[in-house]
């Protein structure tokens, strides 16, 4: 089914990849549903299908976001509508809204909601926040019973469920708010217990960006770019991302990724691998970000507590940061099978199982001192290296699948800036700049950014000037939007180009606001109009209309005069 889903995505230039533990397997790669060789990267099957395993494999597809409800639909389609839904979300009672809820379900006002709930923690709870005292007793008791209830349901952020039956045989649906979409009442866990098989279709801006910044390079360039066939040692691009040049690049563009981009100095395509998986919460609150920054600068020796651990943690200079690498771990110091690796990783992970960690644990040592004749002190640091790191370990199929994003968009970056500006531009919203920060990055670059323009610009970002320069779009404009951009590109097609402010406002029946936004954005410059002209002028063009005597506007209702 996942193949039969990329297929549909190839077959309508639909960029796609999949991700995560799928990329650990030979066969998603040769039907190319990924785009990562795992025994060329020699990466344990058995992270994603075990003998051990109690359920079938999960396999996240990350498709263009702007493209990701035709390959919905394509799967209601192909499936059919009784066969196909959406899994949902369960939103619990956390302390804010629980004090919110019940101090309005008591009759208080909303002032007093707002108030008393920004008092409790975000992350925390009612018993985390010492500042209770003025919020009533009642309330707080309540809030207390009903905290981790549910709320209300929401849906998955790319979950869906096929089924071999009507799936309303199996559990309920309903239909979601987004038009031609259903969606379960159970969310993936429920789904899970009773064998539904759960398939994710992740919309992902960066591969919109891509396919765009393609499309854009191919029409104003008549460059063809296959990101398959791009060098992945172009010296470059690695000089680019160690001077941290990174913003609007893929995973590499926050304030902690580019300051450790000129520490980790990267220089081949495997450095993008660990600085993917290195800059998380995880590896910085576990002490691994300046351990391997130092080995990998030479500043440091590498070294490992055991002679056995070599072979997993080679690749990462001794430093642990994958759970490939902790289960070749348990393989390799303790002599665990495969499946019993992959056991002892989800014993580990964030729902441990305290019973099976303990029985494990004594496996391990008894497995460590068999083969290795190890003495406890070591395989006790040993197997505390594996527990520190287990609940935050990366895997590394997945940082893989990233880090291919990550070169992808560098080079682009490097290479083609105008169409990159102009792809990211056209995918927003994403990542971590604002469209007016990405604009100046460009011009740092000798990008030529012009703003849009009624009789030059088309509903999104594009180029001009062969390609190296940036026109804004319309459809950025405050109160414009998609729909009236679209609307008047193709007025300008059909009518041809609007000969002044008053000949757009009555050919589009623009209302104040609008015409003031394009003033506001210099879209009238085409007439020779400064943007305060422009303003200046723009409430009384919008007002004119056919049939109506110039200069007169439509009568304001006074409020004293209403009823």
């Amino acid at each position: 089914m996942v193949h039969d889903i990329a297929r549909f995505c190839r077959d309508n230039n639909i960029l796609c990849q999949g991700r995560g533990s799928a990329a650990n397997s030979a066969v998603c790669y040769a039907l190319g549903v990924t785009a990562v060789d795992p025994v060329a990267n020699e990466l344990l099957f058995e992270r994603f299908l075990s003998p051990a395993r109690d359920g079938p494999p999960d396999i996240d597809m990350d498709i263009e976001s702007d493209q990701r409800e035709k390959v919905i639909q394509y799967v209601y389609d192909k499936y059919g509508r009784d066969y196909a839904a959406q899994v949902a979300n369960v939103i619990t009672y956390r302390g804010k809204i629980a004090v919110r809820d019940m101090a309005r379900a008591l009759g208080f006002s909303q002032g007093q909601q707002d108030a008393w709930s920004k008092q409790i923690s975000h992350w925390g709870g009612l018993a985390d926040s010492p500042e209770v005292e003025d919020i009533p007793e009642p309330v707080i008791d309540l809030a207390n019973q009903i905290r981790n209830l549910p709320r209300h349901m929401g849906i998955h952020s790319g979950g869906m469920v096929i089924c071999d039956r009507p799936i309303a045989d199996v559990c309920p649906v309903e239909w979601a708010r987004m038009e031609n979409r259903s969606v379960l009442q159970w969310d993936k866990d429920d789904c899970a217990a009773i064998g539904l098989v759960k398939f994710d279709l992740l919309g992902l801006g960066m591969l919109s960006a891509l396919h765009y910044a393609i499309d854009l390079v191919a029409e104003h360039k008549g460059i063809e770019v296959d990101l398959a066939r791009l060098d992945l040692s172009e010296p470059a691009v690695y000089e680019m991302l160690a001077r941290a040049d990174s913003v609007g690049v893929f995973q590499v563009e926050s304030r902690a990724q580019m300051a450790t981009l000129p520490r980790l100095k990267p220089r081949v395509f495997y450095d993008l691998v660990v600085e993917v998986a290195l800059i998380r919460p995880g590896p910085i609150q576990g002490g691994s970000v300046h351990p391997y920054i130092r080995r990998r600068n030479g500043e440091d020796p590498v070294v490992y507590d055991h002679p056995s651990m070599e072979p997993a943690l080679r690749k990462t200079l001794g430093v642990p940061l994958f759970q490939e690498q902790l289960m070749q771990l348990a393989v390799d110091c303790a002599g665990f099978s495969a499946a019993e690796a992959d056991q002892l990783r989800r014993a580990m992970g964030s729902k441990r199982s305290t019973e099976r960690m303990r029985r494990l644990r004594g496996r391990f040592y008894e497995g460590m001192r068999a083969l290795h004749g190890a003495p406890d002190e070591v395989i006790d640091r040993t197997y505390e290296k594996l527990e520190a790191f287990a609940n935050f370990g990366f895997p590394e199929s997945h940082a893989l699948s990233f880090a291919s994003l990550v070169f992808y968009s560098s080079w682009f970056k490097l290479h083609h800036p105008a169409a990159f500006c102009a792809a990211l531009l056209r995918a927003q919203p994403m990542g971590f700049y604002s469209p007016q920060s990405l604009v100046a990055d460009a011009r740092r670059h000798g990008v030529t950014v012009h703003g849009p323009d009624v009789n030059a610009s088309l509903a999104h970002a594009t180029l001009e000037n062969t390609g190296t320069e940036v026109r804004l779009g319309l459809g950025a404009v405050r109160h414009i939007g998609d729909d009236l951009a679209e609307q008047l590109v193709e007025e300008r097609k059909a009518n041809g180009p609007f000969a002044s402010l008053l000949d757009v406002t009555s050919r589009l029946q623009l209302s104040v606001p609008q015409t003031e936004a394009l003033a506001t954005a210099g879209a009238f410059a085409c007439f020779g109009m400064s943007r305060r002209e422009g303003l200046w002028a723009a409430g009384a063009a919008a007002t004119q209309r056919p049939g109506r005597l110039p200069g007169w506007a439509r009568p304001r209702t006074s409020r004293r005069c209403r009823g």
